[in-house]
């Protein structure tokens, strides 16, 4: 199963949506906490290219983007392949 890392802060609706579809697919993810900022939350900006919301998804390494990133890829029936790699 593919390397997930979730980047995410408390009480936020997408990060829950995010990883409420994950979990659905049966995924396992590493989350990130940056709610209260942090050294992690300048390693999110800098690995996903200067974003700075939440949650922001990385699989295998790859930047997928945000909430609405992962549930395009659902969508468009490419998330399968890239959480089986």
């Amino acid at each position: 199963m593919a390397k997930i890392e979730i980047y995410t802060k408390m009480m936020c609706p997408f990060c829950t949506r995010a990883k409420t579809l994950l979990t659905k697919k049966g995924a396992t993810f590493d989350e990130m906490d940056i709610t209260m900022g942090g050294p992690q939350r300048a390693e999110m900006i800098e690995r996903s290219g200067g974003r700075q919301t939440v949650p922001q998804i990385f699989i295998n390494g790859t930047h997928v983007g945000g909430s609405d990133d992962l549930a395009a890829l659902e969508r468009d029936g490419k998330l399968d392949a890239m959480l089986a790699a």
